[in-house]
């Protein structure tokens, strides 16, 4: 297995500062990580530090309370593809979702799948499961499938947790047309991150990426 061609590395701190994004995209290339994900002011840097490597750039979106309305998310995914990103990590509304208000959530969700596809790029859909029942995790699969997602993401690591194992398993059970799953929030070690790639995940995000290669 080439572990670390599952992590995607990661930092999304607000306070940091250009020294430690060069220094993340040196890790990555070093590591040949899947990817660096930063928030979307980073995503020029990190564009050019991964020049002529095999690590993929990533921003986040909505980040990290998913609250912007539909067309802030879409403007702000058009502008770190056009600064270089193929891959986009989204928050989806969680209030609306809670709420029972799923086609809201999943014409979103469509709407930045649009983007990204027309772009050829990744969309990652973040459901923030600390804050979801079984039935409300069951109505975000069946939304993030529908509107053409390319994975789901547990968590954005500022909930009241980050991700679970059962998360996973409901994932599994709910999810029906092979969606990949990306879990993130606290897995720090290589024993966990393997438990997750075991429990079918395809990508781990983690600002521990170097600790769990080196175990």
């Amino acid at each position: 297995m080439e572990l670390n061609k599952y992590i995607d590395h990661t930092l999304l701190k607000p306070n940091a500062v250009e020294s430690e994004i060069t220094a993340l995209c040196k890790e990555a290339k070093e590591y040949h990580f899947a990817s660096v994900c930063v928030n979307p002011c980073n995503v020029a840097l990190v564009k050019k530090e991964l020049a002529g490597s095999d690590v993929m750039t990533c921003s986040v979106i909505g980040f990290p309370f998913g609250t912007q309305t539909t067309s802030v998310k879409c403007a702000e995914t058009e502008q770190a593809i056009k600064d270089g990103a193929n891959e986009i990590d989204m928050v989806i509304n969680i209030g609306k979702l809670l709420e029972g208000n799923t086609e809201y959530v999943e014409k979103e969700i469509a709407r930045l799948a649009s983007i990204c596809h027309a772009n050829n790029a990744h969309l990652k859909v973040i459901v923030e499961t600390c804050y979801l029942s079984e039935k409300d995790i069951a109505n975000v699969c069946a939304a993030v499938e529908q509107a053409g997602a390319d994975f789901i993401k547990t968590s954005t690591g500022y909930g009241s947790r980050g991700a679970s194992l059962e998360d996973i398993a409901l994932f599994k059970k709910y999810l029906k047309k092979g969606t990949k799953i990306k879990a993130s929030g606290g897995i720090r070690t290589r024993e966990d991150a393997l438990k997750y790639i075991e429990a079918g995940c395809s990508r781990i995000g983690t600002s521990s990426g170097i600790k769990i290669i080196k175990g």
